[in-house]
């Protein structure tokens, strides 16, 4: 205990020796100081920060001594977790040192580290047995050595040095032999004869005092039994026997043999064999006594212990005794594993991390000895990472760039083998995580959109998705869809459609008019959410589909609430004749501006046919005089839409050869006669009330005749102009629109002619009458040269007068 203070004492002011070479520093420190005690400053020895030592945080790895010492970060310095027994750690194995590792992290880094732990004087010498017990034949000679077993000190160096004394010397003394290994065998040697008869019985004490400061003792008593003679000691054939065996061999198996003779006769030459061995060598071998044989009966381990030494001895029945040394060495087998620690290790790395770049360090420790524990460790797969070693300890380095959109995760198994035959091998298994860099744009599925929605539709319609991806991940992987800035028809898209910036849902913002817009374009820019974001843009075409949503307009004949149009059609007229033609137009397109004529009614349906796409009205049979003078046809105009829409058009159409046939018959145009059952009755007074009224126009015809005969000079030297009339909203231009002819119009105006609403026009060679029934002059209206009326006019004054009595009436 004095010992262990006076090293305490010391332990606050001794570092021993410190050095660092190449990344190692070593430290020496007394065995048995207390928990807390300083080691040293390993800041200052390794010349390193202690904001790097927090930075980095650095930690010991001590494998299975990690309970000796620990670390300060905030002063640099090594402690003491508990108190270090130098026996229980190393027992006789000098130097004994603890070997850590310092490591660091952010870079990864590390340091040897070596803590030699020095011996003090703690322990006591002893000796395997607690007494020592002879025979010894009163013949035996003066010089007959008696071996006695050594004390044993568990303390090292100078501290387990013994001497022994030996109280009383009167008839022994102690004797020491030096062996070829450096141990001393110890003897008791007989210096003067004994006695049975004057001392049966002697009792000695053996002292063992070490060299240690203060000097601890310990002592065995020796008893001595004086035996009849027998003069002759057993004496074996070698002094050192040596034998060789592998380790793990079974349990029971005979390693060599001892034999050693004796020259007397009898019961005294009967030889006991016997082991004086200690420690785990009684626990792992036996000896035959009867035999010599010594045999393995518990596990050889050459990790534990690569040889060892046996003290055997031969007595023979009258208790002479010589001895010798058994030398048994273990060969070493492959028997261990690699042992993989994972000493650090970053779980996930950056994919614009350099080669080289550290992610796990791992210590390998095997065993065994020589090639079977030299340890090389490999990766199988075809990945981008490879293994770096150095000394016991293999860093896990990335070995090309990593693409994270390739592979998201690593999974690497380590796999360490050793040098042995067979070879052993462990292995480990590394999962590595791949963290995302915003490295690659939104990429859209198509490379232009185009989608078409039907016209008039309703404000905050979906009309489709776009859809874009990013092969990053997470925040960097998520997209926003946003609508560039442009105009259509100088006003802004958006005011057109919007899009939903997560979903890129394009909806509808107004009702589209595909007669005002049939397209337009625009473009969708997908970003990413990475810093800084990445983006990409796509063009959108939005195509605008026609819907029915326009009826059929009739240019021709033209429809007004104050006139009739009536065609005239001559009673020889042939099949076919053409009597005229309607004329429409549908502002939709396609098959919803396809347009069908078809004849709804007919006074004679059997007289008249309408051309189902041109709208030519002809005759299918000839004109007889049969035929009705008044014939009413209502036309339908229909487009092909879905569902459709149409206009009706009234054309009435007169059969006469001449106008007086027209004047006598065409005042029933303008409105239809609904008879009754009193028919006779009307009939006889509509007779009457023509006839009145006959007698009446002709009396008032010569009037006014005379009258504008002498107003005719003044007339024709008035030169009024020639106003063209054009149907409305119509000009007079060349053939246009869905019109195939063209109008031309001469109108020659008489007396207070602003009351005239009258008008004869041709239409491709047919003769067309329009008129308006409050009419109260007339107005004569040039036709083509070629038109039979006009040249019978021309040429016979009776027509021309029944003619403007027409005109008149009407």
């Amino acid at each position: 205990m004095a010992s262990f203070v006076m090293w305490h004492a010391a332990a606050v002011l001794m570092i021993l020796f410190r050095y660092s070479v190449r990344g190692q520093i070593s430290y020496s420190i007394p065995e048995e100081i207390p928990k807390g005690s300083i080691v040293g400053n390993i800041s200052q020895g390794l010349g390193l920060d202690l904001k790097r030592l927090k930075s980095g945080k650095a930690r010991i790895f001590a494998g299975d001594n990690n309970k000796f010492v620990g670390l300060n970060k905030e002063k640099g310095i090594l402690l003491t977790e508990e108190k270090i027994d130098r026996e229980a750690l190393c027992a006789k194995t000098t130097p004994c040192a603890l070997h850590l590792q310092l490591i660091l992290e952010d870079p990864m880094e590390w340091y040897d580290v070596t803590v030699e732990i020095i011996d003090i004087n703690d322990n006591d010498p002893s000796f395997p047995k607690g007494e020592i017990t002879f025979e010894i034949s009163e013949s035996a000679v003066v010089g007959a050595r008696f071996m006695l077993e050594n004390a044993i000190d568990l303390d090292v160096g100078s501290n387990s040095q013994l001497s022994y004394l030996l109280k009383p010397t009167d008839h022994f003394v102690l004797s020491f032999q030096s062996q070829t290994d450096g141990d001393r065998n110890m003897e008791m040697v007989l210096q003067k004869a004994l006695d049975r008869e004057n001392k049966e019985q002697l009792t000695l004490l053996l002292t063992a005092i070490d060299g240690g400061e203060p000097q601890l003792t310990s002592t065995v008593r020796i008893n001595v039994t004086v035996l009849d003679i027998n003069d002759n000691p057993p004496v074996f054939n070698q002094r050192v026997y040596k034998a060789s065996l592998p380790e793990n061999t079974p349990k029971n198996t005979v390693i060599t043999s001892v034999s050693a003779s004796d020259a007397d006769e009898g019961s005294n030459a009967i030889i006991t064999y016997y082991m004086s061995s200690t420690g785990d060598v009684n626990d792992l071998f036996m000896v035959d006594g009867r035999s010599g044989k010594i045999i393995l009966k518990g596990s050889a381990d050459f990790e534990k212990a690569s040889r060892y030494q046996l003290n055997m001895q031969a007595r023979d029945q009258g208790g002479l005794s010589d001895s010798c040394k058994v030398i048994i060495d273990l060969t070493d087998i492959n028997d261990n594993k690699p042992a993989i620690s994972i000493v650090s290790m970053s779980n996930s790395i950056s994919e614009e991390s350099r080669p080289s770049t550290v992610v796990a360090m791992l210590n390998v420790n095997d065993l065994d000895s020589g090639l079977n524990g030299q340890v090389h460790c490999y990766i199988n797969d075809n990945i981008p990472f490879a293994i770096a070693s150095s000394s016991s300890f293999f860093s896990l380095q990335t070995e090309q760039e990593l693409d994270r959109e390739r592979e998201a995760q690593y999974n690497i198994s380590v796999i360490c083998t050793d040098e042995g035959v067979p070879a052993l091998s462990s292995s480990v298994s590394l999962r590595v995580q791949i963290s995302d860099v915003n490295d690659n744009a939104p990429i859209f599925e198509k490379s232009n959109y185009e989608a078409c929605v039907l016209e008039n539709n309703t404000p905050g319609l979906s009309i489709f998705t776009i859809k874009a991806s990013d092969a990053d991940w997470n925040q960097n992987a998520r997209v926003s869809y946003i609508l560039e800035d442009s105009t259509v028809n100088g006003v802004s898209v958006s005011s057109y459609v919007s899009i939903h910036p997560d979903s890129g849902l394009i909806t509808a913002v107004r009702s589209f008019d595909y007669e005002q817009l049939k397209d337009f374009h625009f473009q969708v820019k997908a970003q990413d959410g990475g810093s800084p974001p990445l983006s990409s843009n796509v063009t959108v075409k939005i195509i605008v589909q026609d819907q029915n949503d326009n009826a059929p307009q009739v240019l021709y004949p033209v429809q007004t609430g104050a006139s009739v149009v009536a065609e005239i059609v001559p009673r020889a007229a042939d099949v076919g004749y053409l009597v005229t033609k309607v004329v429409a137009v549908d502002v939709d397109s396609g098959q919803n501006a396809w347009l069908s004529y078809k004849l709804q009614k007919a006074t004679d349906k059997a007289l008249f046919e309408v051309g189902l796409q041109n709208g030519e009205i002809r005759t299918v049979r000839q004109v007889t005089d049969k035929d009705a003078f008044k014939q009413k046809l209502t036309v339908v105009v229909e487009d092909n839409g879905q569902p459709s829409r149409s206009a009706v058009v009234s054309i009435n159409v007169a059969v006469a050869d001449s106008f007086p046939e027209v004047l006598s018959e065409f005042t029933g145009f303008t409105h239809e006669k609904h008879y009754d059952k009193n028919l006779t009755f009307y009939l006889v007074l509509a007779l009457a009330a023509v006839s009145f009224l006959f007698i009446t126009c002709v009396v008032v015809i010569i009037s006014v005749k005379v009258y504008r005969w002498r107003q005719s000079r003044f007339l024709l030297q008035s030169k009024l102009p020639v106003i063209p009339y054009y149907p409305p909203h119509y000009a007079d231009t060349g053939v246009t629109g869905t019109l195939p002819h063209r109008y031309n119009y001469e109108v020659c105006m008489t007396t207070d002619s602003r009351k005239s609403d009258c008008m004869f026009s041709t239409l491709g060679g047919k003769n067309v009458l329009m008129v308006d029934p409050s009419f109260a002059e007339t107005m004569s209206h040039t036709i083509k040269k070629n038109s039979s009326i006009d040249d019978l006019q021309s040429t016979d004054p009776v027509r021309k007068f029944w003619k403007q009595l027409f005109f008149i009436y009407f």
